[in-house]
């Protein structure tokens, strides 16, 4: 039975990535741009980018891709903003198959966000550790991993269109007194929720 089940399965990949492969147009390139929207857990906010992104798909399956996207407003409570913007920077893999028109994928991306300095002074209460926000206030970058997923639909052989969405960690530092008021003796994740849409050209 176990012969039988090993068998199939063997049979079954192989004939996916047949498929797959057969699928496959000689579109090996792609540069587009995006529009991103990221919900931070750790300062409650929405934050909006725009961004271009590059990929090259050297097989059926796999893609790897670069992707910049830049965050034009200041972050913070009104009055008392810590970032006057963001830059981000995120580099990584995708997997899935062409199927038809559509790709479902699955990717893996770290990367870094900067955050720059504020526009103007913030005052800062003098306790330790200190509030994150007036550790970013200085200016600083951050590592990010950014998980998730997919689709990418080709309206014709030489055009996309592409939804992702996915968890980005980041990593700030510390000792830091966090939005939660939990106090962060080390550096320590924090979990956001990023989507972004966007269009391109493929060759």
């Amino acid at each position: 039975m176990s012969r039988v089940t090993v068998t199939f399965t063997v049979a079954f990949v192989l004939l996916s990535w047949e498929r797959a492969a057969a699928q496959r147009d000689d579109s090996r390139f792609e540069v587009g741009g995006q529009v991103t929207f990221v919900a931070s857990s750790e300062f409650d906010t929405t934050d909006v980018g725009f961004g271009a992104r590059v990929s090259w798909n050297p097989s059926a399956l796999l893609g790897t891709e670069a992707e910049m996207t830049f965050y034009p407003d200041d972050l913070g409570v009104e009055g008392a903003e810590f970032s006057r913007s963001r830059v981000e920077g995120l580099f990584g893999v995708t997997v899935g198959p062409v199927i038809g028109r559509v790709r479902p994928f699955g990717m893996v991306r770290p990367g870094f966000v900067i955050f720059q300095e504020a526009s103007n002074p913030v005052a800062c209460i003098l306790i330790f550790p200190p509030p994150l926000s007036c550790t970013l206030a200085a200016g600083t970058t951050v590592f990010a991993l950014d998980i998730g997923g997919g689709l990418e639909l080709f309206p014709t052989a030489r055009t996309f269109v592409r939804l992702d969405a996915g968890d980005r960690m980041l990593r700030y530092p510390g000792p830091a007194l966090s939005s939660d008021g939990t106090a962060r003796e080390g550096a320590f994740f924090s979990n956001d929720f990023r989507f972004a849409i966007g269009a391109g050209l493929r060759f």
